[in-house]
């Protein structure tokens, strides 16, 4: 009976952290440096559809997944401990770096941002079950990424000309404070989907999508080969669209990338795995140069730009190694250091420089051996592709695959 009542609770506080995360994608794409420009929704439309809501509503509903985590949680984790404590000691050298800031009002919504991040990362590892539980949580987040995709796909067939249209009408006169980055991402025809801005959207999909369709392709006792393998290309073609709409030129390196990956891992005679990856790789290099042909004529200005963002992020850094400029406020040395002719920018365009500038040293130092600690422990560790899982067979032993609790 007790065993049965936990997978009822690990089952509901699965599909309950999926929505959560779901709705991250839906309605909290905005950054928490831009809150005060988010205004709640003033009715049932603008709630369901219209608007993103304010991040301190996802403040209020992390708390209530996080109780029903703990309720859940299976404190077990297989991670080493060194692993497990450095998204506690980074964000508390966020916390202290918040104190020296140059900007405290940017620091301050900047840490519970992070806070949240370190918070879900927890629930995930010792409240998240493996196995056929899993699909709580993955299928509500599927649903979600549907609908990322449904939104840009509106946006590239019309959606976009029409809201640029009704806010330089209704809502542009009325403002005294635009943001630059808002009008710029209206004014374009850059697709940015529930995100903030485009390039967010790129690394969404690049996050979400091999999960998505590993989840979709691991539906063995739903649906058939052939149904597995439409819903999977489906998807993937509504994917690599939106990326390729979004105009991120950096996502469609990373996702050649991905793909070079995913077909080393075809089960194929190495002839033929070495040609489809040429061939992958020849495609994909072609249609970018093709692609940003004009981009690279004009001078790769934004190339140019993320130049000036590093070095400056590195003086920063230099100047300010141990506590840096505080959490969140890169643009404000920025607009002060930057080259006469470069734009304005709130972000360094790389995490780690980011950590670098933004809490120095240490705090660049502890994010990026959990990034690299994570990755390489994630990998010797990884769960192998089980067929026999399907039938209720135990494969474990026969393949040597190593379950991660």
């Amino acid at each position: 009976m007790k065993s049965s009542s936990e997978q009822w609770l690990a089952r509901i506080f699965a599909g309950v952290f999926g929505a959560f995360l779901g709705l991250a994608l839906l309605k909290f794409g905005d950054p928490p440096i831009m809150e005060k420009y988010v205004t709640a929704p003033s009715g049932f439309w603008e709630f369901l559809i219209a608007t993103p809501w304010p991040i301190h509503w996802a403040y209020s509903l992390l708390l209530g997944v996080s109780l029903l985590g703990i309720c859940a949680a299976r404190w077990r984790p297989a991670a080493p401990l060194w692993l497990l404590v450095l998204p506690i000691l980074w964000l508390a050298w966020q916390v202290v770096a918040a104190t020296q800031s140059i900007k405290p009002e940017l620091s301050r919504p900047t840490v519970w941002h992070f806070a949240s991040c370190v918070v879900c990362f927890y629930l995930g590892l010792v409240s998240l079950r493996r196995g056929r539980l899993s699909f709580a949580f993955w299928g509500v987040l599927l649903c979600a990424f549907l609908l990322v995709l449904a939104a840009g796909w509106e946006q590239r067939l019309g959606g976009l000309s029409e809201t640029r249209r009704y806010f330089f009408a209704y809502i542009y006169p009325q403002m005294k404070d635009i943001p630059a980055e808002y009008l710029k991402r209206l004014t374009s025809n850059r697709i940015f989907s529930t995100l903030f801005y485009p390039n967010a959207l790129a690394g969404g999909l690049l996050l979400l999508l091999p999960a998505v369709l590993a989840t979709v392709w691991n539906l063995r006792e739903r649906f058939t080969l052939g149904a597995r393998q439409f819903l999977v290309a489906v998807i993937a073609v509504a994917a690599l669209a939106c990326l390729y709409w979004s105009g991120s030129k950096g996502g469609w390196l990373l996702m050649l990338l991905l793909g070079l990956i995913a077909s080393l891992r075809f089960p194929l005679a190495r002839k033929i795995k070495l040609t489809l990856v040429g061939a992958i790789l020849v495609a994909g290099l072609a249609g970018f140069l093709l692609k940003y042909a004009g981009f690279f004529e004009r001078g790769a200005t934004s190339v140019s730009a993320r130049f000036d963002y590093w070095r400056v992020a590195l003086r920063i850094a230099e100047q300010k190694p141990l506590f840096g400029c505080g959490p969140g406020t890169f643009a404000v040395p920025y607009q002060r250091m930057k080259r006469p002719d470069s734009e304005s920018a709130r972000l360094v365009h790389d995490d780690y420089l980011e950590q670098a500038t933004d809490s120095g040293i240490l705090g660049a130092a502890a994010y990026t051996v959990f990034i690299a600690g994570s990755l390489v422990w994630s990998f010797r560790n990884r769960l192998e592709d089980r067929p026999a899982q399907a039938t209720g067979g135990s494969s474990n032993k026969t393949l040597g695959a190593k379950p991660i609790s």
